[in-house]
């Protein structure tokens, strides 16, 4: 249950309005009219909330749930307890996401530049942006429309953002552009020098990194990720993509459409991720490597060759996933002195 002091709850819902909203289908028997206020987890929810079930793990979390309200496979409906009301979705995930999200849906900042940001007078604001405490903006920076700056961020020289993208407190953007509708969160340090030298004798040589960072519309960037510029191109985070926190991304890097890299993976320089690739957290990913169109790379995997369009990989060095498992599978019997399990 969400804390009112944080987040302000925009309920309540007729069932019949919930159904709607998440395309979801009113179990036979509900009444159609019966209010839901609020949202809530199965084992904390209460005779006014809508919680959902997804995962069937938490199936004795449904029997025994206080739940007014669920969101639910039609063929789990014989786990609910009587009385509780059922929206049947073949994606619960999917349809309780749309309900959440009227309940909380995102705040729409209120425009205004506060007295304490330094806005270079070269900066081109639309009348709509909110630009919050202690923000500075750099000489030919441009702001869509409904851009939110969060406290604190700085936005360098030149750097665009587009319309309706909003950028967390203590965040930095360089040598960038940023598509409609992103999403960057607090500490987040983007267009920065990418991590290029030459060796020498006498010492490390810098190599100027002159690209940009290039983000798409509709892109997440998670609080204290890093997204280093381009040396010779641009590094490209393409629409759809989302980042989690604590995310280092290296120079030229290009993300797909829809790719997701979850918490503290690192993408080293040059490397390519395919459509929908999907990193997981921890993970690795060696330089120069080409991850495929919705391949998936396991949590803590280190990454050291190509992975093809569609295939999972694990393990350091990482293998395919069967792979993993059949060596896993001879390492047991080795352990064991070749007796069977």
């Amino acid at each position: 249950m969400a804390d009112p002091r944080f987040f302000t709850n925009h309920g309540p819902f007729t069932l019949a309005e919930l159904a709607e909203i998440g395309d979801a289908e009113l179990a036979p028997g509900a009444d159609s009219a019966r209010e839901v206020r609020d949202i809530a987890a199965l084992q904390e929810a209460q005779a006014a909330h809508l919680s959902f079930l997804d995962n069937t793990r938490y199936l004795p979390d449904l029997a025994e749930s206080a739940a007014g309200a669920c969101v639910l496979a039609r063929d789990h409906a014989e786990h609910a307890p009587a009385g509780m009301a059922l929206l049947f979705s073949a994606q619960p995930y999917r349809s309780y996401a749309l309900m959440a999200r009227a309940f909380y849906p995102p705040d729409v900042p209120v425009p205004g530049v506060h007295p304490t940001a330094i806005v270079d007078p070269a900066a081109t604001l639309a009348a709509d942006c909110r630009v919050e405490a202690g923000v500075v903006i750099g000489a030919g920076a441009e702001l869509g429309g409904g851009v939110c700056i969060g406290a604190n961020t700085v936005v360098g020289p030149g750097v665009v953002i587009g319309d309706g993208t909003v950028v967390g407190p203590n965040a930095s953007l360089r040598s960038c552009r940023v598509g409609r509708r992103c999403q960057i969160h607090a500490g987040a340090r983007i267009g920065e020098r990418g991590f290029g030298f030459a060796l020498d004798p006498a010492g490390y040589i810098d190599i100027p990194q002159v690209g940009i960072v290039a983000i798409g519309d509709d892109v997440e960037i998670g609080a204290n990720s890093a997204i280093d510029r381009g040396s010779a191109h641009d590094t490209v985070v393409a629409t759809g993509s989302k980042i989690d926190n604590l995310v280092q991304i290296g120079h030229n890097v290009s993300v797909g459409e829809g790719a997701v890299i979850t918490g503290q993976a690192g993408v080293a320089g040059s490397s390519r991720l395919g459509r929908q690739a999907m990193i997981g957290a921890q993970a690795g990913i060696a330089g120069h490597l080409r991850i495929g169109d919705g391949a998936q790379v396991a949590a803590a995997a280190g990454v050291m060759r190509d992975v093809p369009d569609g295939v999972a990989v694990c393990g350091a060095p990482a293998v395919p996933v069967k792979q993993f498992f059949r060596m896993q599978a001879a390492l047991m019997r080795l352990a064991r002195g070749g007796k069977k399990a």
